[in-house]
Formats: C-alpha cells, structure tokens, sequence
C-alpha cells in the first residue's frame, strides 16, 4: 500500500483516465468512479503502474452514488481528489427532456459539491491535501444549443474560486481549477453532437495533454490553468467580449447542421 491515495471521477475514459493514468504514475493508490463498466478495465491499467487501485462503478449524480464512492475508501486518508465528472446535453433547451437536463445538473452540481464537502472538509482539518476540480472555459460563454451544460460549468467555476476563498487559512489544501476547451473524448458522440461544427472539429485538444497540463498545476498549487494557447485566447476574450455576441459564436459552434424529423431527442453523456 502506497503512503498517498488519490480519487478520481469520470476515470474510465478521457481526462479522466489520463489523470488516473498519471496519479498511478506517481505512486498513487487509486480509487477510481465512473457510472459505466468500463471503469473496471481501466482499472486494470492503472494497476500496470505498481500501485492498488480500487474501482467503483456508481452514478455520481445522486447523493446514494456518492456515499457509494465515499463507502469504499474504507476511512483511507485522503491526499487527492479529482472531482471529473461530467456530463454533458447538446441540441436546443426547449427540445431536452427534463430528466435528461436534470441530470446533467445533478452530475455537474449537485454530485460534485457534495463529493467536494465530504473530501475537502477532512482536508482541512488536517491541514493538508490536493483538489483538481474540472470545469471548463465553456462557463465562460453562453453556450447556446448547449446552455445548461455551459451554464453548469460557470457554476463550477464560480464555485471554486469562492471555495478556494473560504478555505484560504488552510494553507496545505489547495484546490486548483482545469478549464479545458473541447477535447478529443466521447463527449460529443454520447452528446449528440457529432452533427455540429465543433463536433465534427479535427483541432480538439489531446485529453492526455489537458489531464498533464491539469496535473502539473495540481502539483503547483495553482487556482486555476486553462489548457490550450487557443483556448487561453478564447477564455482572455470571453472577458471582454458582449454576451450577445459570445451567444451568437456558441450558436455557429454547437447548432445541429441537421436534425432528423424522427429522431431528434438528445441523448445524456458522460463528459470525461
């Protein structure tokens, strides 16, 4: 057993998996979370790396989920969490089905703080520990055609520079936010959005260079690191440009270049 443990959400694929991958290549013992199978196979890699890696296959987006994931660390001390997960809903708001939208809230909100109050609370009393929080340079744009998911990201990264406030007098915590741009997952096939220029895109971001750019500010003790030079630009330019106008650019991202008559109901994805 390794003297550091680490949690990771959303670890079977994407950034997930990538920040698994790295925390098990420093010498981390893992607990890894995904609400898919696929989380057992991951497992099996990460335990290339020499350390103990325990899987949980839970849907984080319900309180029951996150006691699940909490049950399993058995009391194990807690060095690091990634709090990952994800989901995200493209096509318009009025067309999303309520528990499909409510569910990517509840995922990205409402499973998320409260993982985030459990952990961080035991962090604090000791003084110690590491919080790598994904949201996304989406929370600075309206996202039209994908508006809550945006608008839940703006949460999380509100949320974090106000966390990181409250807990400043515990100087050996630190919580540090990744705001990645669209990246190289399964997020926009499982979004329904491989119709949509953004989708379709071939410049999306290597999810093995944002989970490392992620994991280096972790290490540093940073607020915050957005991932990407262009997506640097675009976070810089979000800041000053008018909301209408970010709104409108969204729209010519995420808008559907077609949308079957029969089929048009959009389906919940796993954002990592």
């Amino acid at each position: 057993m390794a003297d550091k443990f680490a949690i990771v959400t959303g670890a079977s694929t994407g950034i997930g998996f990538e920040l698994a991958s790295i925390a098990a290549e420093n010498g981390f013992d893992l607990l890894v979370v995904a609400d898919e199978g696929l989380i057992e196979a991951a497992a099996q890699d990460f335990r290339l790396h020499g350390v103990s890696v325990d899987a949980v296959q839970a849907d984080l987006s319900t309180l029951e989920g996150v006691d699940t994931l909490l049950a399993a660390t058995a009391g194990r001390r807690i060095d690091l969490l990634c709090a990952n997960a994800g989901r995200g809903l493209g096509h318009g708001f009025l067309e999303q089905d309520v528990a499909d939208w409510r569910r990517v809230v509840d995922t990205n909100i409402t499973g998320t703080l409260y993982l985030l109050q459990q952990v961080v609370k035991g962090m604090v009393a000791r003084d110690d520990g590491k919080v790598l929080i994904t949201g996304s340079i989406a929370g600075f744009i309206p996202g039209s055609f994908q508006a809550v998911y945006n608008g839940t990201k703006a949460f999380v990264d509100s949320f974090a520079d106000a966390l990181r406030n409250e807990i400043k007098e515990a100087k050996g915590v630190t919580v540090t936010t990744l705001m990645p741009g669209p990246v190289e997952t399964e997020f926009f096939d499982r979004a329904d959005m491989l119709d949509t220029s953004v989708g379709a895109s071939e410049s999306k971001s290597d999810p093995a260079d944002v989970a490392r750019d992620g994991w280096n500010a972790l290490m540093n003790g940073d607020a915050h690191i957005v991932s990407g030079w262009k997506n640097k630009i675009q976070a810089a330019v979000a800041h000053v440009m008018p909301a209408a106008v970010l709104a409108e650019q969204h729209r010519k991202m995420a808008e559907p270049t077609s949308l079957s008559a029969d089929d048009n109901s959009p389906r919940p994805a796993s954002n990592r």
